[in-house]
C-alpha cells in the first residue's frame, strides 16, 4: 500500500446537515480529504489543535497518558480505504503492532502524540477532492473561519 502523508486543516460543521468534518490535506499535493466526524471527536480535535487543556482528561487526553506510562510509541496513524461511506484506519505502534481504529479517534490521538498522519493513495484517488492551486485564497477562507470557532461550537 502506498502511503502519503496528511496534514489535519481543521475541523467545520458541515451545513444544512450540521455534521462535523475534519479535513485533511495531501502534504505537497492538492488533494483534500473530508471525513465526517461526530461532534465529541471534533470538539477532541479542535481542542488538540488550539491547545486547549481541558480541567479534565477528555478520552483521547486518557489513551495518551495510558499510552506514556505503558512506554508504547505511536509510529503513525494509517487511514486506509473507505467501504460503503465508513473511513478505516489503523494506529501503527513501533515494534509492527497495529490497533484498528475510527479515523476520527485517530486523528485525536496522533494531534495530541505529534504522530504523523498517513492515507492510501488509493483512498485519495477514492474520495479526495482536488483543489488547484488557484483555490488558496478558498483554502485561507477556510483556515480564517476555522480561527474563528470554538470548541464549544461542537457540541450537541
Amino acid at each position: 500500500m502506498n502511503l502519503l502523508a496528511l496534514d489535519v486543516i481543521g475541523v467545520r460543521v458541515e451545513m444544512p446537515s450540521n455534521q462535523p468534518i475534519v479535513l485533511l490535506k495531501e502534504i505537497g499535493g492538492t488533494r483534500y480529504l473530508p471525513i465526517w466526524v461526530g461532534a465529541v471527536e471534533a470538539t477532541s480535535i479542535a481542542f488538540a489543535q488550539q491547545g486547549v487543556t481541558p480541567p479534565r482528561p477528555l478520552t483521547h487526553d486518557l489513551m495518551k497518558d495510558l499510552l506514556d506510562s505503558l512506554n508504547a510509541k505511536i509510529d503513525s496513524i494509517q487511514i486506509t480505504e473507505i467501504k460503503e461511506g465508513v473511513f478505516y484506519s489503523a494506529i501503527k505502534f513501533e515494534g509492527g503492532r497495529s490497533v484498528s481504529a475510527r479515523p476520527s479517534d485517530a486523528i485525536a490521538l496522533a494531534l495530541r502524540t505529534g504522530s504523523p498522519i498517513f492515507g492510501s493513495s488509493e483512498l485519495l484517488a477514492e474520495a479526495g477532492i482536488e483543489i488547484p492551486d488557484q483555490a488558496d485564497d478558498e483554502v485561507e477562507r477556510f483556515k480564517e473561519f476555522l480561527e474563528g470557532i470554538n470548541p464549544e461550537d461542537f457540541q450537541a
